[in-house]
């Protein structure tokens, strides 16, 4: 399952706003439509929209034509800002955009275009074999016929491929363990029940699905063994943000003795950051939370706060799994370490 498809000439989009009912593709031809797709959620999960954001800078790299470097990189520039501002939390977008301006320096004209082309296709290459190396290394953490919960949509759709937290899920699968999962539907945008149980029923692997708010009575019947989720950005210190209701599930999962882990490369760590406190969370539209599937739940004039992520302290994790290994507390120096290599 694939979410993105690079045709050398536009980046085709599935659309995850239609799943699991509908198949769409959004074919986009310039920055300026990929960028309209990342923020409209055509596209999302930080590795996605990451490599997304790479191919964006594609199109605007093929479309300096024959405009000598200066203004080339100008245009870069301008299309990089565009992009960055897309999004805010999550840092995979803008670690791309800083790798993709870093091969572009000095280049125009087809030259330009076609090293950009390549380091795309290199951050695409690269999200499914680091995403497979977490599956690696996270499968250890799985027990056979383990329970496991998860949160939001860290799967294939949510990545360039395999997926981070259901990547462990999947190669727990591969290695002949029996998995249960159970799914929370992960309000208000739904990406529990819209595609990560889209994506099990898909791979045969038993998926039960609950609400949000189900989770920690999930625990307390003991129908629970871990929790795996995703993250969209991961502090020197190991605070985590990731999608809204993050953070209550690991307050939950401390409180019932469950590991609870977050699976993620290391392109989301952010080591400019000292702690969770410092990451912006993105706020986004009130109609969200008051529809669903286009239908008002909510009063007209409701009031309505819809932050996208929470942060999660790195008290409440017991380790975080990435493609050079599983790290355990204290993470400050693993983490540093091994962004490093």
């Amino acid at each position: 399952m694939r979410a993105i498809d690079w045709t050398g000439k536009s980046l085709r989009l599935l659309d995850q706003t239609k799943l699991p009912n509908t198949i769409v593709w959004v074919e986009c031809t310039s920055y300026q439509e990929v960028g309209l797709a990342i923020r409209q959620m055509i596209v999302r999960g930080a590795p996605a929209i990451g490599a997304a954001a790479a191919y964006g800078m594609v199109l605007a790299g093929q479309a300096c034509g024959n405009n000598n470097a200066l203004a080339c990189q100008k245009e870069l520039t301008v299309a990089a800002a565009e992009l960055r501002a897309t999004r805010p939390t999550a840092v995979n977008l803008a670690w791309a955009i800083g790798r993709m301006l870093r091969v572009a320096s000095g280049l125009a004209g087809i030259g330009l275009a076609k090293r950009l082309e390549q380091e795309a296709d290199l951050i695409a290459a690269e999200d499914v074999i680091t995403n497979r190396a977490i599956g690696r290394f996270g499968a250890e953490l799985v027990p056979n016929h383990g329970r496991i919960l998860t949160h939001c949509n860290a799967g294939a759709l949510a990545t360039v491929g395999y997926g981070t937290a259901l990547g462990v899920i999947r190669a727990a699968v591969e290695q002949g363990k029996q998995v249960e999962v159970f799914a929370d539907e992960t309000r208000p945008y739904l990406q529990g029940s819209r595609l990560t149980t889209f994506e099990l029923m898909q791979d045969g692997i038993p998926v039960t699905l609950i609400t949000d708010n189900m989770a920690g009575w999930l625990m307390a019947k003991g129908g629970a063994d871990l929790v795996i989720v995703g993250a969209d950005r991961v502090a020197r210190n190991g605070d985590v943000a990731n999608k809204i209701g993050t953070y209550s599930l690991a307050v939950l999962a401390r409180e019932h003795g469950i590991p609870f882990y977050v699976a993620c490369p290391l392109s989301t760590l952010d080591l400019s950051l000292n702690t969770g406190q410092e990451i912006i969370i993105e706020e986004r539209e009130a109609s969200e939370v008051t529809h669903v599937g286009g239908t008002r739940l909510a009063p007209e004039g409701a009031r309505v706060w819809n932050p996208a992520f929470d942060v999660t302290p790195q008290h409440l994790l017991t380790a975080i799994i990435t493609e050079k290994g599983v790290i355990h507390p204290p993470f400050t120096p693993a983490l540093s370490l091994l962004k490093s290599q």
